[in-house]
This record gives C-alpha cells, structure tokens and sequence, in this order.
C-alpha cells in the first residue's frame, strides 16, 4: 500500500512490560477492568497468536528492533553487561527515519546504557527523542534518582512518580505533532506491570481496601543501580499500576482525536513477554496467564505468547479477530511495508500489514516461528509449525545438575492450549522435523 508524503500514517507502539496474556479484560480478564485498551480492540484488530519476541526483556526488545528470531539476534537472555545492539543492525526507526517520520522513545530502553555516547544509545539507533531509565536494572524502580533525557542524565525529586513524566513526555511528543501534521513513530516501552510492584498511592489504596487480606504481604524487590522501596500489598497494587496505564492509553486516544490524527494512526499495544512473578506479583490470583501454561522466563504458551492489538480507525475493520501467528521479528517487515522501505536483509520476519488491512489472501505465512531463551541454568528451545508446538529443554551443568537434554515435548495448540498433553511419542515425524528446524533457526 502506498501513502502519499502528506498522508504517512503516524505508529505509536506501546509496549507493557511482564503484562501476561490474560491481563487484559479484552483477554478474558475479570477481576478488573481496562476499558481503554479494549477500545483498542472493538475498534480495531484483536490478534490471538501474537508471540513476543523472547520470554524476558532484554532480547525480546532486541528482537523488536532488529526483525531477527531469536536464532539469529545477538542476545537471548538477559545480561548483568547490558548488551547493546551492533550499529552494523538496521533498527526499527531508522526505517521510519529513512521514510521523513519524526521519531520518540519513552520509557524502558532495555538495551544499554542510555547516558553513553555510544551504540547503547537509543539516539544512535534512529530515534531522535528519547527520555527514560539509564539502565534495565535502574528500571526496577518507578522512584529512581535520575532519569536520562537524550543522552543527557537528570535528577529527579525524591518520591516522582517517574513513570508519569515519562507518559507526559510521550503526550508531547505526540502532540507536538500531530499539530504540525509531521508523520511521527512514538515507542512507549512502559515499565508497567513489571515489578517493583510501585502503583500511583491513590489506586493502589483503592485496591487495597477490596483485599486487605493481602495487607500482610510486603513485596521486596531489588536494582543494581537504584533503591527499590517496599510494597504493602502488591497483590493490591497490580490491577492499580494495569488500570493507570489503561487510563493513560485512553488520554493517548483522546489526544489523537483532540488534532484529528487518530484515523491517520496505527496503535499496536502488546506485551515484551509472559507474567512475572517477582516483587509480590501473584499471577495465579489475577490468572494472568488466562489459558496458557507458564510465564516469565519460560518458552511455554505462558512465557511468550503476548496480547496485541491494532487500532486504526480508517484502515482497520472494527472488532475483527485474526488466528494469524506472528511475532516480534515481523514489526520491522510489517513497518518496512507500511512506509514504503526496503525490508533489510537481517530481518527474519513477514509483513503482517495485509491482514490489518483485511487482504487476507495476499498475508503470506512464515514456515516456522522460533525462539530460544539462555540463561545460567538452561537453555529453552520452542518452534511451532501450524498448530504444532515442540519445546527442547537443555539443562546446564550446575552442583546440583547434570548437562542433559530433557525429552522433547510436541503439543497440538489447536487441541491442548494449555500445553497438557505431551504427544511427542505418537508423532515421530513431526518431533524430527521439529529438531531439523531448530538446526536451521540457529545458522
């Protein structure tokens, strides 16, 4: 499809952090309410097989800027060093930069060090704006000392709420132009829901006088570079940090509408990876993971399998549904599609752009999807292919464990979502095929 230069569609991807596949009400969610981000839904597309881009942050982000599966990208789990991207990588808005669109980050970089002159730099990677932590770690905390705004590090006040200057950032931004009508990408890699488990006070009260049982939980949680305060409650303060974001998704909304550019702009809001459990989060008590099996740290259903939704009034077939498997990896093919740019070579993902616009017989389908996550004592291996998911588990040789792969896990997401029945043994072929494939992704 091809816009014209005074009618490039603005993108505003939000991106919630640990946000677990049954978080949201739209997702079967019912023990409280997001009102807003369902309208992202009735108004829009809701995708149903959406994958992250791994089950952790760091290189599911990697992935998001890259367009490479997990096989090929250069991190797959979190690292203490903060690995930055290579500058030889093509990067998501740099795409958007090469097509004459303005372009912001706010929030959770994930990548680096955001204060260096360097390649962990957003700035160095295509986004002229960017305000947020200096560090993943620094982001643990909603209460840090310092910020860092292009480049540049700045103090903050003891007890900001950093997580609202980073949205009213990302208000600017937008609405600095959407009244010049200049084309914009906005990234909004929120920290929410991700632990420490800090809500806005008077939420988070709210919440706390409909389960004072949990008043006796105190939820503790830690950052190499700042100090985390203690949570009374956080059970209590989860639905309150989900429903302030969903009220400021609606200030987005209202925003758009206030300069006349919703019809003109696509919003994808979605998940970096499965529900957590840290800092007092209590997943099986909201059941964030709806259906699915698993969660943060997992290749399970539970771990990678993300919310997403795309709103945009013009293009878009309101409350439509797509079956579509896709991934992280194919944002930049699906951008690359929609500005008009050459997909890069590196990327590994396919334009998922026909099926938002309702062209399903021109949505071509990837062989395969893949993902790999590492860390100190496994690596975890998943493919699907169809409605088929295989799952290989290499245990690391620890004190207390052998180096040893577990049995090879096949299940049909069609029949058991739920990742329950394991039929490994009664589809032989299916299970080779799967290991072939796994080879391939790696090379």
């Amino acid at each position: 499809m091809v816009f014209s230069q005074n009618n490039k569609p603005n993108v505003i991807y939000i991106l919630a952090d640990d946000l677990g596949y049954g978080d949201l009400s739209c997702y079967g969610q019912d023990k409280f309410k997001t009102p807003n981000i369902d309208r992202l839904a009735s108004g829009g597309m809701k995708f149903t097989d959406h994958y992250s881009g791994n089950s952790v942050c760091s290189p599911s982000r990697a992935v998001l800027m890259t367009g490479q599966h997990p096989g090929h990208v250069y991190i797959t789990g979190n690292s203490k060093e903060e690995l930055p991207m290579d500058m030889v990588y093509t990067s998501l808005p740099e795409i958007f930069k090469n097509a004459g669109y303005i372009t912001g980050a706010f929030g959770k970089w994930g990548l680096g060090y955001t204060n260096e002159d360097d390649s962990r730099n957003p700035l160095s990677h295509g986004f002229d704006e960017f305000y947020g932590w200096r560090t993943q770690s620094a982001a643990h905390t909603y209460y840090p000392k310092e910020m860092v705004h292009n480049g540049k590090i700045e103090k903050q006040i003891e007890g900001t709420y950093v997580h609202d200057v980073i949205m009213n950032k990302a208000y600017s931004f937008i609405e600095s132009n959407a009244k010049s009508k200049k084309p914009f990408f906005c990234y909004i890699p929120t920290a929410i829901p991700h632990a420490a488990m800090h809500a806005p006070k008077k939420l988070h009260d709210i919440w706390r006088k409909k389960y004072p049982q949990f008043d006796t939980v105190i939820g503790k949680y830690t950052s190499r570079h700042e100090d985390c305060k203690d949570v009374i409650n956080p059970i209590a303060a989860f639905p309150a940090m989900v429903q302030h974001l969903d009220n400021q998704i609606g200030e987005i909304i209202k925003l758009l509408k206030k300069y006349k550019a919703d019809k003109n702009t696509l919003i994808i809001f979605t998940s970096d990876n499965g529900t957590h459990h840290e800092g007092g989060h209590n997943p099986k008590f909201w059941n964030s993971n709806g259906p699915l099996k698993g969660g943060k740290r997992d290749v399970y259903e539970g771990g990678i399998r993300a919310p997403m939704l795309a709103y945009w009034p013009s293009k878009i077939k309101k409350g439509s549904t797509t079956n579509l498997p896709s991934a992280f990896w194919d944002v930049m093919a699906t951008v690359s599609d929609l500005t008009n740019q050459p997909t890069p070579n590196q990327c590994d993902g396919i334009s998922f752009l026909p099926t938002l616009l309702g062209k399903d017989e021109n949505q071509k389908k990837a062989e395969f999807l893949y993902w790999k996550y590492t860390d100190w004592k496994a690596t975890k291996e998943a493919i699907r292919i169809g409605d088929f998911k295989g799952i290989l588990i290499h245990k690391n040789k620890t004190k207390k464990t052998e180096a040893k792969d577990l049995p090879f896990e096949l299940y049909d997401l069609s029949k058991d979502l739920g990742e329950d029945n394991n039929i490994a043994k009664k589809h032989p072929k299916m299970v080779k095929t799967m290991m072939d494939k796994m080879i391939i992704a790696n090379k």
